[in-house]
């Protein structure tokens, strides 16, 4: 059995991963997407993905113009925002 120091602690962390996955950058166009980085994820609501699924924009790789895009349909989660 975990000590309750150790526990408390894993909670915490557990409960900061959730937080930050819940709390993911939503934009309504690529084009609000002004200033991606490397490796960070915005979920793009505007309708081109199948119903139950919206669209990922990840920062791919550094390029010399800056940092390349790539998109795939993954599914939505939590209640669809009106």
């Amino acid at each position: 059995m975990l000590p309750r120091r150790a526990a408390c602690l894993l909670l915490l962390v557990v409960s900061a991963t959730l937080s930050a996955a819940a709390h993911a950058v939503t934009v309504g166009r690529e084009q609000d997407i002004v200033d991606l980085k490397l490796g960070q994820r915005v979920l793009v609501d505007d309708g081109t993905c199948p119903a139950g699924q919206i669209r990922e924009v990840r920062g791919a790789r550094m390029t010399d113009r800056g940092v390349s895009r790539t998109s795939a349909c993954v599914p939505r989660i939590g209640p669809k925002s009106r």
